[in-house]
């Protein structure tokens, strides 16, 4: 049990050195929840976008022969 107290103590630094930890972990979540909820946004603006513009007719593809033979 000593073993540990002592590493969590971190040789009189822990003080310092797990409320930083603490705050960089809490960082890291908010940035990942913000990225995750912006994502979310454009994907509805995207849907909402493709849903509102009239569809297009699909090129045909470049090699394709529109029915002629060589």
């Amino acid at each position: 049990m000593s073993s540990l107290s002592s590493f969590l103590e971190m040789g009189g630094y822990g003080g310092f050195v797990w409320p930083a930890f603490g705050l960089t972990a809490a960082i890291l979540l908010a940035l990942l929840a913000d990225s995750l909820r912006r994502l979310k946004a454009a994907q509805g603006a995207l849907a909402r976008l493709e849903a509102s513009s009239p569809r297009r007719r699909s090129r045909s593809s470049p090699d394709s022969t529109d029915g002629q033979q060589a």
